[in-house]
């Protein structure tokens, strides 16, 4: 057990810089208190992982916390490994950051080596100072988007809340993984909620795997690779419940029934898409030469600047809806999209394909499309349905 001076010590320490973050900001800053958080958890780690202090160090710590700084919240004992899971997960010291802790004995040397890393800025900001390159980190990665993009990167990471950090942390463990979901989570301004069902739907591994012919069919190349990043190969439309339409047969469940609980759920299907999406309207209504056409669901995309028509099929993929949706975009390039747009964009939303075979038919259009699959609720384990949010839940939060 840690001796009643260590812990009087740590929590001094802390204490320390709980009061120096309140002052250095009137309102703590989400930024502020990620930088306090990595602070103490390096702090924690430090003393801890050395075996400084005894087994039972953080309960009491965390107890004497409570008992000096009343009402203050979120530093209980597992807060506290938060904390330092936080700021082992995201440290990469380099040669001169390294310090000989055993020299730390007091709380003020202590406090000052907390101060050290994440000095206050003058007084007249009064937010706690976190480098652009924050924790060393990117000087550790080899990949060159995020290497480049250093200020992009510090924006979508001190924009996420403690706990959004947390979650990725313990549910994604590879780095890349990592800045997938810190970024997608900020650009998407995700709750902690969303976050974690995108984890759980492992959008990570779905995104940018679309079967799809965009390199050929769209003009540039960056265009292109930003097309295929915005659609994943398969959708979960968990909101659609066919029980409550009265369905109990899945052979009845047609594609109105899913295009109307998608236009019921508009928002949670955006959400699922992304956020850059505007719903232009389903049956979409396209005229030319006296005939008349109807897509089913008709979006524009800011960061594409096109149109994006979606057709849903209610069963396997079949060469024919690229025939279809072909014949869709043709109209809405000459008929609805723009002058400064992009070409549109199809996606043909069905029930299950044949990736091999689809990328091989697909192959032959020379306009931008993509097939994925979606599933609905009735369509998942019994497990898995039950660990999902209820309907008037989802309602709520639409």
């Amino acid at each position: 057990m840690a001796n009643s001076i260590q812990i009087s010590q740590a929590v001094d320490a802390i204490k320390s810089a709980i009061l120096r973050s309140q002052e250095s900001a009137l309102r703590a800053t989400n930024k502020s208190l990620l930088a306090l958080y990595y602070a103490i958890g390096k702090f924690v780690s430090i003393n801890s992982r050395k075996g400084f202090w005894g087994q039972g160090a953080l309960e009491a710590i965390s107890r004497q916390l409570s008992q000096e700084m009343p009402g203050l919240r979120g530093f209980s004992e597992r807060n506290l490994k938060n904390m330092r899971t936080f700021a082992e997960s995201w440290e990469i010291p380099t040669a001169a950051e390294r310090v000989d802790y055993k020299d730390i004995t007091n709380s003020a040397d202590v406090s000052a080596e907390l101060h050290r890393h994440f000095p206050t800025q003058t007084q007249d900001t009064k937010v706690v100072n976190v480098a652009i390159n924050p924790f060393g980190l990117l000087e550790s990665l080899n990949l060159s988007k995020w290497q480049t993009m250093s200020a992009e990167f510090c924006e979508d990471f001190f924009s996420l809340s403690f706990s959004h950090h947390i979650a990725i942390l313990s549910k994604a463990k590879v780095l890349e993984e990592r800045l997938f979901y810190i970024h997608q989570a900020s650009v998407n301004r995700w709750s902690l909620r969303e976050l974690e069902r995108q984890i759980s739907l492992n959008t990570f591994q779905h995104q940018g795997t679309i079967t799809n012919n965009f390199p050929q069919t769209l003009p540039q190349p960056q265009l292109a690779f930003r097309a295929i990043q915005m659609f994943k190969d398969s959708y979960l439309l968990d909101y659609i419940n066919t029980e409550e339409l009265g369905i109990r047969d899945v052979e009845d469940i047609d594609e109105r029934v899913i295009e109307q609980g998608i236009v019921q759920n508009i928002k949670k299907f955006i959400l699922s898409f992304g956020r850059d999406f505007a719903f232009m309207g389903n049956q979409y209504r396209v005229e030319a030469m006296g005939h008349e056409h109807f897509i089913d669901l008709l979006f524009y995309n800011r960061e594409l600047n096109c149109l994006v028509a979606i057709e849903l099929k209610k069963g396997e993929f079949k060469t024919s809806y690229l025939g279809q949706l072909n014949g869709y975009l043709d109209l809405l390039d000459d008929y609805v999209k723009k002058p400064h747009e992009n070409p549109s964009i199809g996606i043909v939303l069905c029930k299950d394909v044949d990736k091999t075979y689809a990328e091989y038919m697909v192959r032959s259009y020379q306009k931008p499309m993509g097939v994925a699959t979606y599933q609905i609720s009735s369509d998942m384990p019994e497990k898995l349905r039950k660990s999902l949010p209820e309907i008037e839940d989802l309602k709520k939060l639409l």
